[in-house]
């Protein structure tokens, strides 16, 4: 699977996109401008969860950026200074319209953090499922100090991950953690050891994910997710639902088939 061709006269595609086994890795390709999020690259983003979302060679998606400065920096400023207030308006919306489907996506992914993840650099990490950090990574959410807020999610999916005072210290302050004070605070699982890569770390770590059961994964992850905001009582039920997609499918009758064969399963999102 790979990016749209381009043609003579369009700007490159701000994704390099590649497979290996059943894991993308999603490469944002704007090292000159600290993999920041510009239009394009939201549309990018877009685009491609649409198409992995489609693709059942795909149990899993890293994102990560280029080269080891920046993860991503957040919001492009130099294209920031040309819009107006309402263009900032619509460029927020599109965080919503096309990165959404990332946060909503039924295969897990994964955060490949590899250098600093700035204000929307860090919105985007935290709308994945895990994130690994490189050793010499950091992450903050600076804007109060910009006189702005986090406006795609940070303020929402920051509390939920590290606590309410933890992310009104983070945010308030313009607070920049360190990988070891992120792993620390919950706010990323691993941190990869420094001289390894971390992309490499992180397809290592994600083993069993890229072996493992998706139709299990994608309603385990529904389940977490539905849960967020509901009472215990009513997540047990949203639970069930969950479980009963998963007690009819072909893959769990594999893994206690391959149990009593005492092999591997093969497990083929069935």
């Amino acid at each position: 699977m790979t990016a749209a061709p381009q043609h003579p006269g369009d700007a490159p595609f701000p994704v390099r996109v590649e497979q290996r086994g059943a894991v993308l890795i999603w490469t944002i390709d704007r090292e000159a401008r600290m993999n920041s999020l510009s239009r394009d690259l939201l549309l990018a983003f877009g685009k491609l969860i649409r198409e992995a979302l489609s693709n059942d060679s795909v149990r899993a998606i890293i994102l990560t950026g280029a080269g080891e400065k920046a993860f991503c920096a957040g919001a492009d400023l130099k294209e920031r200074r040309g819009m107006s207030e309402n263009d900032i308006r619509v460029q927020v919306e599109l965080y919503r319209s096309e990165l959404g489907p990332v946060d909503r996506s039924p295969k897990p992914v994964i955060a490949a953090i590899n250098g600093v993840a700035l204000g929307g650099g860090l919105e985007l990490a935290l709308l994945c499922d895990l994130r690994v950090a490189a050793a010499h990574a950091e992450l903050a959410l600076p804007e109060t100090t910009l006189g702005i807020i986090p406006g795609a999610g940070g303020t929402q999916r920051l509390p939920r991950l590290v606590g309410e005072g933890r992310a009104k210290e983070m945010i308030l302050l313009g607070r920049r953690l360190s990988a070891a004070e992120a792993l620390q605070w919950g706010l990323v699982n691993r941190v990869t050891p420094a001289g390894t890569s971390v992309v490499d770390d992180a397809l290592a770590w994600i083993r069993p994910i890229a072996e493992g059961a998706p139709i299990a994964q994608a309603a385990a992850l529904q389940a977490i997710d539905r849960a967020g905001d509901v009472p215990l009582e009513l997540g047990m039920e949203l639970e069930k639902v969950s479980y009963d997609r998963v007690i009819v499918s072909e893959d769990r009758r594999e893994a206690l088939q391959a149990f009593a064969e005492k092999r591997a399963p093969q497990y083929r999102g069935r």
